[in-house]
């Protein structure tokens, strides 16, 4: 693992505004954290519900902005950028796995993931079929490259999620419990898949997860607990 800092976030706090009747409270997400994500690293975000873990996801990645502090990517302050340098950005160096999968329900699974590629223009229609067919068949997909969204299972449309999310061959990967819908049998190829992109083509990941056993096998773990770094581990 490179000691160079792909994601970093400082000092990053994050406010929330609830109405309540006419009166308008402050809740208060994320209070000070900071902490660096190093280029190759593999990481589990870890916690208790409510604690912050998917806001600070959001943030990293560009989905939400903090109240105060800065977050950085690449060098890149994106806490800073406006939207649209926000979706180009993310385009290019991103891939998110939401816990709620968002495929397009017109289009099939092979449609679903060619689509990032498509518009970036990276690869060609032939290309970007070519690699979207792979990526489906690593997920043990290979069988339902034209059903649409409403015939596949939950665990099927989030493995297609997660092809969806790999199709631009992002540096870094952020994944909202990628494993929360999957039976055992799916969410161990999701383990394989991200180990595997670990240690073969380097890439970042960070994910979060409910689930021990992922955590166990990733190279690090980041327990937050009311919103601040309780733990900072690594495993290997």
């Amino acid at each position: 693992m490179n000691d160079e800092a792909i994601i970093r976030v400082e000092h990053v706090r994050k406010e929330l505004a609830i109405k309540n009747g006419g009166e308008e409270i402050v809740s208060v997400i994320l209070p000070d954290i900071s902490f660096d994500i190093k280029r190759g690293d593999f990481a589990a975000i870890t916690g208790p519900s409510g604690s912050g873990k998917t806001t600070l996801l959001y943030l990293m990645g560009g989905l939400d902005r903090p109240t105060s502090g800065s977050v950085f990517l690449d060098g890149q302050e994106i806490s800073a950028l406006t939207e649209e340098e926000l979706a180009e950005m993310r385009n290019r160096k991103l891939g998110f796995v939401y816990q709620f999968h968002f495929l397009l329900p017109e289009f099939n699974a092979l449609e679903n993931v060619m689509m990032p590629m498509l518009a970036r223009g990276r690869f060609s229609m032939s290309e970007a079929r070519t690699r979207a067919a792979e990526l489906l068949s690593r997920l043990g997909l290979s069988d339902k490259l034209h059903n649409k969204p409403n015939q596949l299972s939950g665990g099927q449309q989030q493995r297609v999620a997660i092809a969806r999310a790999l199709a631009n061959n992002p540096g870094v990967l952020l994944a909202d419990e990628p494993t929360g819908n999957l039976d055992s049998k799916s969410a161990e190829t999701i383990y394989r898949l991200f180990s595997e992109l670990n240690s073969e083509s380097g890439q970042t990941i960070v994910v979060v997860t409910h689930d021990e056993h992922f955590a166990a096998e990733t190279k690090r773990i980041l327990h937050i607990l009311d919103g601040q770094l309780s733990i900072d581990r690594t495993l290997r």
